[in-house]
C-alpha cells in the first residue's frame, strides 16, 4: 500500500512537471508569435515648472535609432536598447521598459528637477539641487531661476553628470601630476648623493712624504700645496653642483606646490558652486523672495570669490548682495530696509543697494 501511493505520487509530481513544461513552451509559442501593438511612453514629471522632455520626442528618438517597436515581434524588441537611448540624455534620472501580455510596449521615463538654470561663461545647462549638471536640451521649457553674470563654474561647459564627480577626477590628476613630480626628484637625489660620495672621497685623500724615493722636504711640501689646491678647487666645484641641485630640487618643489594650490582652488570653486545652489534653493524656498528676485547675476572677483547681486521685482536698483556668506542675516537686513526705508522713502529712489558689509546697507542714486 505504501509503495501503490509514493507510485501514485510520483505519478501526479510527473504530471504537473509535464504540464508546466507544455505551459511554457506554450506561452514561448504565443510570444514569438505576439507583436508589439502600440506604444506608450510615460514621461513622470513632479513638478509643474514645465517639461525637459516630451512623449513626442521620444518617440522621435526611437524611430530615428532604427530600434523595431510597432509590428515588431516581441522577441525581438531590445528593451535594453532603448533604455540606454533614452537614459543617454543627461536630462533623464531614470527610464523602464516592458512589453504587457497583449503587446503593448510602455516606456517609463523620470527626468530630472533642475533646481537653476546657468548662462554664463557660454554655459546653457540646467542644475539639480545635487550639483548635477547637463545642457539644457532644445525647445525646453522650464521655469526655474536663471543665472547670469561672467562666473565660471568649476566644470567644462560641455561637461554632463555630477559636479563632484568632476572635481574628484580633475583632482586626481593633479594628484598624478604631482607624483609624477616627485618621481622626478629621484635623479637628482642620485646626482646628490654621488657629488657628497665623492667630495667625500676626495677631502679623505691624503700623501705621505716618499722616504723611500729620497723625497726632499721641498718636493713633499710642494705636492701638499698641490693637494690643497686641487681640494680647494673640487669644494668650489661641489659648492657649485650642490647649489644646482638644490636649485632643481627647489624648482620641482614650486612646481608641485603650484599644483597643490590648484587643488585648493578647485576645491574652492566647488564650495562656492554649492554654496550658490544653496542660495538658491533659500530664496526659492521663501515665498516673498521667491516672487520678488527677478533674476541672479553671478562674478568673480580679482581674488577669486564668487559675489552675487539680485533684480528685484520691485523698483529699478540692483542689490549688491556680495559674497554668499551669512545668507540670512542679509535677507533679513535687506527686509528691514524694505519695510522702514523704501516702502517710505520710495522703490525708485536709488540705482543700487549695497548690502554688503555688517549691519549697513549703502544705498547709490
Amino acid at each position: 500500500m505504501r509503495y501503490l501511493r509514493h507510485t501514485i505520487l510520483t505519478l501526479l509530481w510527473l504530471g504537473v512537471f509535464v504540464y508546466m513544461l507544455w505551459a511554457g513552451a506554450s506561452v514561448r509559442r504565443g510570444r514569438s508569435a505576439l507583436r508589439v501593438r502600440s506604444l506608450d511612453i510615460e514621461v513622470v514629471d513632479s513638478t509643474s515648472q514645465g517639461y525637459l522632455v516630451t512623449g513626442p520626442q521620444v518617440r522621435q528618438w526611437i524611430s530615428q535609432s532604427g530600434i523595431g517597436t510597432i509590428g515588431t515581434a516581441v522577441a525581438d524588441v531590445d528593451l535594453t536598447a532603448i533604455e540606454r537611448l533614452i537614459a543617454r540624455n543627461g536630462f533623464v534620472s531614470d527610464v523602464a521598459s516592458y512589453i504587457s501580455g497583449r503587446g503593448e510596449l510602455h516606456v517609463r521615463i523620470t527626468p530630472r528637477e533642475p533646481l537653476l538654470r546657468l548662462l554664463t561663461d557660454g554655459r546653457n545647462a540646467y542644475v539639480t539641487s545635487g550639483g548635477y549638471v547637463f545642457a539644457a536640451p532644445r525647445a525646453s521649457s522650464l521655469y526655474v531661476p536663471v543665472v547670469t553674470g561672467s562666473y565660471r563654474p568649476p566644470f567644462p561647459a560641455d561637461y554632463v553628470g555630477d559636479v563632484r564627480a568632476c572635481i574628484d577626477l580633475r583632482k586626481q590628476e593633479i594628484e598624478a601630476r604631482i607624483e609624477e613630480l616627485e618621481r622626478s626628484k629621484y635623479p637628482v637625489y642620485r646626482r646628490e648623493q654621488a657629488n657628497d660620495r665623492s667630495y667625500r672621497e676626495f677631502r679623505r685623500k691624503r700623501i705621505k712624504r716618499r722616504w723611500w724615493r729620497g723625497e726632499s722636504a721641498e718636493a713633499f711640501d710642494r705636492r701638499v700645496e698641490e693637494l690643497l689646491a686641487q681640494k680647494a678647487e673640487q669644494r668650489r666645484v661641489y659648492r657649485y653642483r650642490s647649489r644646482l641641485l638644490a636649485a632643481e630640487l627647489a624648482r620641482i618643489e614650486e612646481q608641485q606646490e603650484a599644483e597643490r594650490r590648484k587643488q585648493k582652488k578647485l576645491e574652492k570653486s566647488y564650495e562656492d558652486f554649492m554654496k550658490l545652489l544653496t542660495f538658491v534653493e533659500t530664496v526659492e524656498d521663501d515665498d516673498f523672495w521667491r516672487s520678488e528676485v527677478v533674476q541672479i547675476a553671478a562674478h568673480t572677483t580679482s581674488s577669486g570669490a564668487l559675489e552675487v547681486e539680485l533684480v528685484p521685482r520691485s523698483g529699478r536698483h540692483t542689490i549688491l548682495f556680495g559674497r554668499l556668506e551669512d545668507v540670512d542675516r542679509k535677507f533679513d537686513k535687506l527686509m528691514r530696509f524694505y519695510r522702514n526705508g523704501l516702502s517710505t522713502i520710495g522703490w525708485d529712489e536709488y540705482r543700487t543697494i549695497d548690502i554688503r558689509y555688517k549691519d549697513r546697507v549703502i544705498c547709490k542714486k
